[in-house]
């Protein structure tokens, strides 16, 4: 294979990885400012899962900007669209059901375009990807469906639990013995 063929294969492949960076940035802002409103509904419970999940999804949007950069592209900043605000706790995961529905079809063509564009590496990162935003669809989804059917009854049960996720503080700071 010539250098041209394979450096067009490449830029295919970033391109994808990009795109996919986007789709996480987007569900970062998107997901932390559901947590944020969901703390402040106090609907704790509801609100420390939903940053987790947002943890979750700054996990891949690390890793696709680690594998552009492996390719030699610059990874993308600029979020994939608007972040929804003030969204009522009746419409959070409708919403973000759909969202990570559309994000594992997505996924599923750009793993194919690294397929068949000879990245084995890439088409792995989109496997493990895709199985985590499955998960993250499915709770959506379960949670969607309580509220739907059991509306206030379900959500009195979840107001005024805590929001703590176990997190212990990992940031550069903590690490250096600062703050």
């Amino acid at each position: 294979m010539d250098q041209s063929t394979r450096k067009m294969q490449k830029e295919k492949v970033i391109e994808v990885l990009n795109k996919a960076r986007a789709m996480e940035l987007h569900a970062i802002h998107q997901y932390m400012n559901q947590h944020y409103n969901l703390d402040d509904m106090d609907y704790g419970e509801l609100a420390g899962k939903m940053k987790l999940i947002a943890i979750d999804e700054m996990r891949h949007a690390e890793a696709f900007a680690e594998r552009v950069k492996e390719l030699g592209g610059e990874p993308t900043t600029e979020a994939a669209a608007k972040t929804q605000k003030g969204q009522a706790v009746e419409a959070i995961y409708p919403f973000d059901a759909n969202l990570e529905d559309n994000t594992i079809a997505v996924y599923n063509e750009f793993l194919q375009v690294c397929r068949e564009n000879g990245d084995s590496v890439s088409m792995k990162i989109f496997e493990d990807i895709i199985e985590e935003e499955q998960l993250h669809y499915n709770y959506f989804d379960n949670v969607g469906e309580h509220i739907e059917k059991l509306g206030a009854v379900y959500l009195a049960q979840i107001a005024g639990t805590p929001s703590s996720t176990g997190l212990q503080p990992q940031g550069f700071a903590i690490q250096k013995g600062g703050a």
